[in-house]
């Protein structure tokens, strides 16, 4: 297979999940329109976008166009809606993660550059600097990695290994120690999957894939993994299989489950789900009002609540927990990009970067949702 085309198999694996925002009980509503404020230095899809400190946002790796992984990293300045610094990691790589530690420095890990990677490195926003965070046991793309309470991070090995195996194995990383720990397997290999994590520590990992083309099977399974156990137990079903789809942490502790696509990627899906922990059951909602895949990582939570949608579509979306609705936002994309990232920022405005269209043609463009 040549790397073009299994850079292009990997992205299409990709999935994401969501981090909590502050608690919005006394926020105040956040509204406005999608609105192209900046441009990065490389048009890039399937990077990852960070926030970390004083308005700035850490944008890393990615596709290029052509299918080449980067190692060209940079820093966006909202208070300037300019790139205030870029650089290279220490390697290329597409189909990695990136997590905000307890400690506001950013874990790296994994990915793909034409091998498998084990690294991982840790960026801190004071130094401006990449340090190594040692290795994991296993090279591996298209992974999860959640922060968990006690600052550790849960690494899901959804994704793939050496000779496109799909896996299901799990391990922690302390990052006091760079230590990484193997945990007990999923019940079943998957990729394409999303990790939340929920409001008592465990961590709820939903619907995904294993296997390719005619041998493809979409998950309605879940699995939630409890930290003080190490080990995985089997959740409820989803009311519709799906992959490549994305999950948002609502404020009063559910998790909502949007889009994806059926096995051959015909039908993007608009339907969305909720989990209640209290009754560990899903319940259908009213869907989206755009069908979407490929968009891991670009839900957010705002300060009131609301969920902002913006992945694989023309128009972004907001979601209303309270009324079980969404409504398209003003301010066209031009495209409907894949792969994008979107980023919460202290101030309650979204940021949005990057992805590709239907050519696969990669976008330079950095948007923002909320009051200018």
């Amino acid at each position: 297979m040549t790397w073009r085309r299994l850079s292009f198999s990997i992205v299409s694996a990709l999935f994401g999940f969501i981090a909590a925002s502050p608690n919005p009980s006394a926020a105040r509503r956040v509204d406005g329109a999608m609105q192209l404020v900046g441009r990065m230095r490389v048009a890039r899809a399937a990077a990852t976008a960070t926030a970390i400190a004083d308005s700035r946002v850490l944008i890393t790796g990615g596709m290029a166009e052509g299918g080449r992984a980067l190692r060209e990293f940079e820093v966006f300045d909202a208070s300037t809606s300019r790139i205030a610094m870029s650089g290279e990691m220490d390697e290329s790589r597409v189909d990695h993660s990136a997590t905000r530690l307890s400690d506001g420095r950013v874990l790296i890990l994994g990915g793909y550059n034409g091998n498998y990677l084990k690294s991982a490195t840790i960026y801190d926003s004071r130094t401006s600097r990449f340090t190594s965070a040692g290795s994991m046991n296993v090279g591996r793309s298209g992974h999860t990695a959640t922060l968990l309470h006690d600052g550790s991070v849960l690494i899901v090995w959804g994704g793939v290994g050496d000779g496109w195996s799909f896996l299901s194995s799990a391990e922690v990383l302390d990052p006091r120690t760079s230590r990484f720990t193997p945990v007990r397997s999923m019940a079943v290999a998957r990729a394409s999957h999303t990790a939340t994590l929920l409001l008592d520590g465990r961590v709820l990992i939903a619907g995904g894939h294993r296997d390719r083309r005619e041998n493809i099977v979409v998950y309605a399974s879940t699995e939630i993994y409890d930290p003080r156990q190490e080990r995985f137990s089997v959740g409820p079903m989803l009311t519709t299989a799906r992959h490549k789809h994305e999950a948002a942490a609502l404020t009063d502790g559910r998790v909502l489950i949007l889009g994806g696509s059926d096995p051959r990627d015909r039908v993007l899906f608009t339907s969305a789900e909720i989990y209640d922990p209290t009754t560990n059951r899903w319940v259908a909602v009213s869907g989206m009002r755009h069908g979407r895949y490929k968009f891991r990582d670009t839900a957010v939570r705002l300060s009131d609540g609301r969920i902002l949608v913006t992945g694989s579509g023309r128009l972004a979306e907001v979601f209303d927990p309270g009324m079980n609705t969404f409504r398209s936002v003003e301010g066209d994309f031009g495209q409907a990009y894949s792969f994008a990232r979107a980023v919460l920022l202290d101030d309650g405005r979204a940021l949005v970067f990057g992805g590709y269209d239907n050519s696969m043609r990669n976008s330079d463009g950095i948007w923002r949702f909320g009051e200018p």
